[in-house]
């Protein structure tokens, strides 16, 4: 029964089920460390913007405009990285972004001008959104190697970096400055990314024939429709990250580290769901946790919006990280798992339209904040999060695991 399952599956997928299990279990946790070292740069660049706009004298617009600079980076490299892993594999291009983005913040930081502010933006953007698309793409060789899902709780790594990035940058950058602060981020992130390398999961050489990134783009409208889901559970996830600080601080009167508490409680709340969205997805299957996570993330940004003080609003954003903390894993994991599409080029799909709502997002946010405020923009939030519950069951490719991994208890 073993066997005969896997000659189900796709080639790509069954090249990585004959290596040995304690390396996957040693790679499960060196993708883990990669995805926390992703989250804890994103988290550290959130105390870095309210600094940004004091550095260079920036209104709400031109900051979203840099901002929308830093994600097309992001949203230009994903495609290419996914070109690269489908010819090279997701572990040596992980080993390559991840010191590239490990240095990356401290590039803006050092900027003295906005002529190199720009370009380090771009590049800044570039490493972590290739990363990341490395680092899912890996996670998806490990679930298949351990023959079980660890994607959201991969995602809780990147969660809990975040949580410690912004929670602890926050005192850092207001106790040491922005450079200070850089220079600490980029020795942790770089220490942590050279102890995981050597434990990365590596898949036998991809086939030539792989169609994603530039090369070939899959042909089944379905990939696209779960980029979309992505798409519109990343753009408040976006918005939270650059612009609740600022809301805060500006419309609220938050000092700059109770600021920073906002994005640092979305990202604990995310990180803690995330743990569990594993068991709670293998329990209620990936629709119906994408339903739950709809009503509960709209209900957390609706209260943010509305909310009359930074502490009720620090609360409804940990409200709504807890909703949209397994939406972002489960729609990767769907797109992962794509039959037909192999999981590079689902990947590479699915992050460059999820992420092109952290590109649209600020530009649209700090363009509408300027004329009304932040708060009728989260509550714009929740709407969008509603409609995810329109489209969940385009989530279930992510439950493809479940019958692919039971064969092996039967044999």
């Amino acid at each position: 029964m073993k066997y005969k399952a896997l000659l189900l599956l796709p080639t790509d997928q069954m090249r990585d089920f004959d290596m040995p299990q304690e390396n996957a279990l040693f790679g499960r946790w060196a993708v883990a460390t990669c995805f926390f070292v992703n989250g804890f740069i994103v988290g550290s660049w959130a105390p870095q913007i309210p600094l940004l706009a004091v550095r260079f004298s920036l209104s709400e617009t031109m900051l979203g405009l840099l901002i929308l600079i830093f994600g097309l980076g992001a949203v230009v490299a994903m495609p290419v990285c996914g070109w690269l892993i489908s010819r090279h594999g997701s572990r040596a291009v992980l080993r390559i972004t991840g010191i590239l983005c490990a240095c990356s913040l401290l590039l803006v930081a050092a900027a003295p001008a906005m002529a190199t502010l720009i370009p380090a933006l771009v590049l800044f953007g570039g490493f972590l959104g290739g990363m990341d698309v490395a680092m899912n793409s890996n996670a998806v060789v490990v679930e298949r190697r351990l023959q079980r899902a660890i994607m959201s709780s991969s995602h809780g790594f990147w969660s809990l970096g975040g949580f410690f990035g912004a929670g602890v940058g926050g005192i850092l950058a207001e106790q040491w400055g922005h450079l200070g602060h850089a220079v600490a981020v980029t020795f942790v992130a770089l220490t942590l990314v050279l102890a995981a390398m050597p434990k990365l999961v590596v898949e036998r050489k991809p086939t030539a024939t792989s169609s994603s990134g530039i090369s070939g783009f899959p042909r089944s409208p379905l990939i696209y429709l779960t980029g979309i889901v992505a798409l519109f559970s990343m753009m408040p996830e976006g918005a939270v990250l650059d612009w609740a600080a600022l809301y805060l601080r500006q419309e609220m009167g938050a000092g700059l580290a109770t600021a920073s508490l906002a994005f640092t409680a979305f990202s604990g709340a995310m990180a803690l769901m995330r743990f569990l969205g594993d068991s709670l997805r293998n329990r209620l299957g990936a629709v119906m946790t994408m339903r739950l996570s709809g009503v509960v993330a709209a209900t957390g940004m609706l209260g943010a919006g509305l909310a009359p003080s930074p502490a009720i609003a620090t609360l409804a954003f940990a409200l709504a990280g807890l909703g949209i903390a397994n939406m972002v894993p489960i729609a990767f994991s769907a797109a992962g798992n794509q039959p037909g599409i192999s999981s590079a080029a689902g990947m590479s799909v699915a992050t460059t339209i999820g992420y092109s709502g952290m590109l649209a997002a600020p530009s649209i946010v700090g363009f509408v904040a300027e004329r009304t405020g932040f708060a009728p923009i989260f509550i714009g939030f929740a709407v969008l999060l509603a409609m995810v519950l329109l489209m969940s069951n385009l989530m279930r490719p992510a439950d493809e695991i479940t019958p692919q991994t039971a064969p092996a208890s039967h044999s």
